[in-house]
């Protein structure tokens, strides 16, 4: 009897992503720095590419035909990111351009309105740059205090450590659901929960957990919620903020300028209603009716589904690269059933620059993510100035696994010849 193999979803997919097919220095491409951003689908390109060549008009200002199509798709991808994300109501999320600025309009709007000297901001040492440097710049300008959740010594969240630097002074907590150098799923549900109890605003950085995992922001009961299209099959320069809807009825404009008002005069203005309080002058329309596509693209395949087959494929990868003899992979240790890790590794080779790995693998048509990945403090933390990342995604096979590992053998044993 002939058994036929299961297609997985990467086999089912391929096609939809042309620049996967291409070589890069004469080898076949094996692009594992999704971490960084994820590659496009055709239905993505396509539709961006429908909208610049039939619908090209500003939005919500025009009575004409193509203006009107430019806002019901525009607004259209406002309703496919609120159900894909489980938010209460449309008007819950607001565009920006990245989750960089998704958090600068918290961090500007509620922050430097609502801190005072004295009060404290918990955040942890693995965050990216984007949720520290705000917070920095509004500490300095209202007089709070930033407090830094640490990491155990299997490098995950210091949940102990947290709940220490809970006190009736914490007014927020801001911490990503993801690391994208450790790779750890922090324990979201449970931070928020202990946080409630304090009466505590709580901001998570969805940027490396939204693309790779089903998100219920009314069962996670966060505040915000922030997250960056690029790493997740959209085009850049197009983001967004979750908030719940009468914290956002609260807070100021980030932003001023055309369509976030309601009236204006020469002495005074008012504003528009939510969302549009928050999204001033021309939005990124085409790229907003792309972000819809790229939801549509992972609700179809299901991010049930996507989150099953990228564990598959991170606990492969964690098998094969334990077998490489020295390396030193940053974050918690795989469990058996590769749950709570995320599907990526930065890692380390004794004597090797991470940079020098990445531009050998290169070479081999190997596409990884060298350096600080945007988490300075963290890598001090770790006594390293860089890490080499090969970051997955459900477009990723093992084949392409294993064809990274020979690379990184082989470049490797290169390096180790050089230094005899």
């Amino acid at each position: 009897m002939t058994f036929i193999q299961e297609k997985t979803i990467a086999d089912r997919v391929r096609a939809d992503f042309p620049i996967l097919a291409q070589e890069v220095h004469g080898k076949p491409l094996i692009y594992f720095d999704n971490a960084a951003t994820s590659q496009k689908p055709l239905a993505v390109v396509d539709k961006l590419r429908n909208y610049y060549n039939y619908d090209n008009a500003n939005v919500h200002r025009g009575a004409h035909a193509l203006s009107i199509r430019a806002t019901e798709g525009y607004e259209a991808a406002r309703d496919k990111v609120a159900a894909f994300v489980n938010a209460a109501s449309r008007n819950e999320i607001v565009f920006t351009r990245n989750a960089s600025e998704a958090i600068n309009l918290v961090a500007y709007s509620w922050g430097l309105n609502s801190l005072k000297p004295g009060d404290e901001i918990i955040t942890t040492v693995m965050e990216h740059h984007s949720n520290l440097v705000p917070w920095q710049i509004i500490a300095q300008k209202t007089g709070a205090v930033i407090k830094h959740v640490q990491l155990t010594a299997s490098e995950e969240f210091d949940f102990d450590h947290y709940k220490s630097l809970l006190s009736d002074k914490t007014k927020l907590v801001t911490v990503v659901h993801v690391s994208n150098t450790l790779g750890c799923i922090n324990p979201v549900s449970e931070i928020i929960k202990l946080a409630r109890e304090k009466d505590v605003k709580i901001l998570i950085d969805a940027c490396q957990s939204v693309p790779h995992m089903p998100i219920d922001v009314r069962a996670m009961d966060c505040d915000w919620l922030v997250a960056s299209g690029h790493k997740m099959c959209a085009p850049t320069g197009i983001g967004f903020l979750y908030g719940k809807l009468d914290l956002l009825r609260e807070m100021p404009p980030f932003l001023g300028g055309g369509e976030m008002i309601s009236e204006v005069f020469l002495d005074y203005s008012t504003y528009a209603d939510l969302p549009h309080k928050f999204e001033a002058g021309t939005p990124a329309i085409a790229e907003a009716i792309a972000l819809g596509a790229a939801v549509d693209y992972l609700s179809n395949i299901g991010m049930d589904k996507i989150h099953a087959y990228e564990e598959e494929l991170t606990a492969y990868l964690f098998e094969k690269l334990k077998q490489i003899p020295d390396i030193k992979i940053h974050g918690p240790q795989l469990t058996p059933d590769s749950k709570g890790r995320a599907a990526l590794a930065s890692f380390t080779i004794p004597n090797i620059h991470a940079n020098d790995l990445s531009t050998l693998l290169d070479h081999e048509g190997v596409a990884i993510r060298s350096g600080h990945h945007c988490t300075q403090p963290l890598h001090r933390i770790l006594g390293v100035s860089g890490t080499a990342r090969a970051s997955l995604y459900f477009y990723n096979t093992r084949e392409e696994i294993d064809a990274f590992i020979v690379a990184l053998k082989d470049t490797i044993d290169f390096f180790s010849r050089m230094m005899e």
